[in-house]
């Protein structure tokens, strides 16, 4: 049996896309699919990267932050006074008042517990102490000002819970000032 030309050329053919058929069937989709997923884990690992970028990003903010804080504790803590708080306060007060632009009428002090925080030492807790303060005074605004940007500058913490300015008669330039301070102390 002879081939015609015809039939060699559709043989070969045949034999052409047979072989193509099975590169592509046992070669060249299997690679895709690979690459598939392989492009799938980078897409994967690209997002886990962005993601742990920004967790960097994060903490060194988060650092920055903390070492801001320390310093400012640094800073109150050479700043503050132990056990001699209350004292500093009366010498503020008593340095400030001036019979002409101040006039103390009244200063009650009263110690209040500070509750101790869950899950701290209660040894802790109990070395500060909450001392509220109502002063009532006589003063002109200036004069008033600047007490209170002295208070500001004082060596411990103090926090003015309540301020109440009211003009007492007209004939007397003098301001009546209700104040209620708060002082955290350290006890010895």
């Amino acid at each position: 049996m002879v081939l015609k030309n015809r039939e060699k050329i559709f043989i070969v053919f045949a034999v052409v896309a047979i072989s193509i058929w099975v590169f592509d069937r046992f070669y060249y989709a299997p690679q895709s699919r690979n690459i598939q997923g392989l492009k799938a884990e980078v897409k994967a690992a690209d997002l886990k990267l962005d993601e742990f970028l920004m967790v960097g990003k994060g903490v060194e903010t988060l650092e920055a932050a903390v070492l801001r804080e320390e310093e400012e504790l640094k800073k109150l803590s050479e700043r503050t006074l132990k056990g001699e708080e209350f004292r500093t306060f009366l010498k503020h007060l008593a340095k400030e008042s001036d019979p002409a632009q101040m006039k103390v009428i009244s200063l009650i002090p009263q110690e209040e517990k500070l509750l101790p925080l869950q899950g701290k030492k209660e040894a802790s807790a109990s070395q500060y102490r909450k001392v509220s303060v109502q002063v009532v005074l006589h003063s002109t605004y200036g004069k008033l000002g600047t007490y209170l940007k002295g208070i500001e500058e004082l060596p411990f913490l103090i926090h003015v819970d309540n301020l109440q300015v009211e003009r007492s008669e007209e004939g007397q330039p003098l301001l009546k000032v209700t104040m209620q301070l708060s002082m955290y102390m350290i006890s010895i």
